[in-house]
C-alpha cells in the first residue's frame, strides 16, 4: 500500500567514514525495510527519507548525502523526472535508481539526466550495499539484467558510440589508437556489468592496474565513463 509522502531526517550517528544514503520512496514499509538492511551493512548510513521528491527537495540541501536511492513511481512526479531537481539541490550526491521498472527508455532516461546508476529492487542485499559503494566512489552500477536494454536504449534513443569515438580528432588529441589485448580483455569485462575489484579476480591482476587500464580504454576511444564503454562494446560485439 502506498502512504503519504513524509520526509524524515535521520540526525544520530555519522561514524567515521560511513556512506551517508537518502532514500526516496513512497512505501513506508519498503523505507523501513531498507533501513534495517542497510543498517546491517558496515559503513553504511541511512541519514534521512522522504516519500516523494518534493518532500525530499526540503532536507537534501541539509543532509548532503554521498548516495541518493530514487524510485520511479513517486506520486506527483516521475522518479527520471526529478534527477535534475535533486542534482540541484545536492551537486555532490550520487543518484541511483531503485525501482522495480524494467523499461529501457526509463534507463535511459536516467543515465542520460545524471544517475548514477540503475538497479531493480529484486536485487540481493549484499549486492545493493556493494553497489552503493560503488556509486559513492562514482563507478556507474546497473543490474546486469538490463544490460542488454541499456545498449539497445542507447541503440535507439541516444547518440551511438562512433560519435563519441571521434572526439579526441575534434579536440586535435589524435586518432584513437588500438586497445592493447589485455585492455580488450578488461573492455569485456566492463560490458558484462563487472566492477574493478571483480575484473582483477577475474584477471588475476591488481585492482591499481584494472583502473589504469580503464583509463587508457576510455582515453583511447574518446569516451567519458564506463557506462559510455560499455555501450561500445556491447554494440561492437553484436556487430560482429
Amino acid at each position: 500500500m502506498t502512504t503519504p509522502a513524509a520526509a524524515t531526517p535521520h540526525p544520530t550517528a555519522h561514524p567515521g567514514d560511513d556512506i551517508s544514503v537518502f532514500l526516496i520512496d513512497d512505501h513506508t514499509l519498503l523505507r523501513r525495510g531498507l533501513v534495517a538492511l542497510l543498517g546491517q551493512q558496515g559503513g553504511l548510513h541511512v541519514v534521512g527519507e522522504a516519500g516523494d521528491a518534493a518532500e525530499a527537495l526540503r532536507l537534501l540541501a541539509q543532509l548532503r548525502p554521498q548516495v541518493i536511492l530514487l524510485d520511479n513511481h513517486l506520486p506527483g512526479v516521475r522518479g527520471v523526472d526529478a534527477i535534475a531537481g535533486l542534482r540541484e539541490a545536492s551537486p555532490a550526491s550520487r543518484i541511483v535508481m531503485l525501482t522495480v521498472s524494467e523499461d529501457g527508455a526509463d534507463l535511459a532516461a536516467a543515465l542520460q539526466r545524471g544517475a548514477q546508476g540503475y538497479l531493480l529492487k529484486t536485487i540481493d542485499g549484499e549486492l545493493l550495499a556493494a553497489a552503493i559503494r560503488r556509486a559513492a566512489r562514482g563507478e556507474p552500477v546497473v543490474s546486469p539484467e538490463m544490460m542488454g536494454k541499456l545498449v539497445a536504449a542507447f541503440q535507439t534513443q541516444g547518440p551511438p558510440p562512433e560519435p563519441a569515438v571521434a572526439e579526441p580528432e575534434a579536440s586535435g588529441q589524435g586518432d584513437a589508437a588500438p586497445l592493447s589485448p589485455r585492455e580488450e580483455d578488461v573492455l569485456r569485462e566492463i560490458a558484462r556489468g563487472a566492477s574493478n575489484k571483480e575484473i582483477a579476480r577475474t584477471l588475476d591482476i591488481a585492482e591499481t592496474t584494472v583502473k589504469i587500464h580503464v583509463q587508457h580504454i576510455l582515453r583511447k576511444l574518446g569516451l567519458s565513463s564506463r557506462v559510455q564503454a560499455a555501450v561500445y562494446a556491447s554494440d561492437r560485439g553484436r556487430r560482429g
